[in-house]
């Protein structure tokens, strides 16, 4: 699976044009994606420098990404002829509607059957009374 992941408030903390801090496991579950064969691209509104350093930081956390900013590695953006939109199966951003669940449920919303005894524990989370916008927005 091709899954495009953001950087500035997913990877790190949100604190750009600076790093932030790793977000709670993330490169734990980046490795373990990368490890299962799934393809990580970085997708992030960084260019130049800034995005230099975002996959310096990454690549000394153990992370090396499918592609950076691009569909695949080979791909030459021309702004005249392809639009920026990635194709990826899966976005993990913080800008998502409900925000950022965090890695963990991340994790396990993608591999839920790795650890049956969290099953359980993951149905209760997502049956809580804290109910998401989407829920609160469609029931």
């Amino acid at each position: 699976m091709k899954i495009s992941i953001d950087f500035d408030g997913t990877i790190v903390e949100h604190k750009y044009p600076e790093i932030g801090k790793e977000m709670l496991f993330a490169f734990d579950t980046l490795k373990a994606l990368q490890k299962q064969g799934h393809l990580l691209v970085l997708w992030t509104i960084r260019v130049g420098k800034e995005l230099e350093e975002a996959v310096e930081f990454c690549r000394k956390n153990g992370v090396e990404f499918y592609a950076v900013n691009k569909n695949y590695p080979e791909e030459v953006f021309d702004e005249n002829e392809v639009s920026r939109k990635i194709n990826a199966d899966i976005f993990i951003d913080d800008r998502n509607i409900g925000g950022f669940p965090g890695w963990g449920e991340i994790y396990f919303m993608l591999h839920p059957d790795e650890n049956p005894g969290l099953e359980e524990e993951f149905r209760m989370l997502k049956n809580s009374k804290k109910k998401s916008l989407l829920k609160k927005l469609f029931n």
